[in-house]
C-alpha cells in the first residue's frame, strides 16, 4: 500500500520506498520466525548470546552499540539472561567500573544449538533473492546505513 500523503514527487518517492523497507523487513523477520530457532528467546536475547558468543566478553554498553540497543533495554534483557544462567556479568580488570557479560557454560551450549537453526532460518527466507541481488541488497543497506555523512 503506498504512502496516502500527497507532497513533492521526492517525500511521495521516499514514503513509498521506507514503506516498502519497513514492510519487506518485518515480513522477512516474521517467516524467519516462523522457522522457530529461537525456541524461548527473544531476538534482543539472541543478539546478546550471539554477539558475545562470536565476539567474546564484552561490555554492556558496546553490547548495545552491536545490536542496536538502547542502554535500558540492554539493561533488562542482560538482567533476563541472568536470571535465566546464560550470561554473567564479572568486572574488567582493566577497568573496574566496566562490567563485562560473558557466557555461562549453558548459555554457550544454548548459543551453539540456536545460532546454526537461525542461520538455515535465515538462509532458507533469502533464498527468494538470487546471490547478485544479496549482494546488491547488502550494498545498498550498507550506502543507506551509512546515510549523508558516510559513517556507519
Amino acid at each position: 500500500m503506498p504512502t496516502h500523503h500527497s507532497g513533492t514527487a521526492e517525500e511521495e518517492r521516499v514514503l513509498n520506498t521506507f514503506i516498502k523497507l519497513t514492510r519487506a523487513v518485518d515480513a522477512y523477520m516474521a517467516r524467519v520466525a516462523n522457522h522457530h530457532p529461537l525456541g524461548d528467546l527473544t531476538l534482543s536475547q539472541f543478539g546478546v548470546l550471539e554477539a558475545v558468543y562470536h565476539l567474546g566478553p564484552m561490555s554492556q554498553k558496546d553490547i548495545g552499540k552491536k545490536i542496536l540497543k538502547s542502554g535500558g533495554n540492554m539493561t533488562l534483557v542482560i538482567d533476563n539472561l541472568v536470571k535465566r544462567g546464560l550470561v554473567e556479568r564479572n568486572q574488567a580488570e582493566y577497568d573496574r567500573r566496566v562490567m563485562l557479560i560473558s557466557l555461562t557454560p549453558a548459555g554457550r551450549a544454548l548459543i551453539a544449538e540456536v545460532f546454526p537453526r537461525q542461520l538455515e532460518a535465515l538462509v532458507e527466507e533469502m533464498r527468494v533473492l538470487t546471490p547478485a541481488e544479496q549482494d546488491e541488497l547488502a550494498r545498498l543497506c550498507r550506502k543507506l546505513g551509512r546515510g549523508a555523512g558516510g559513517a556507519a
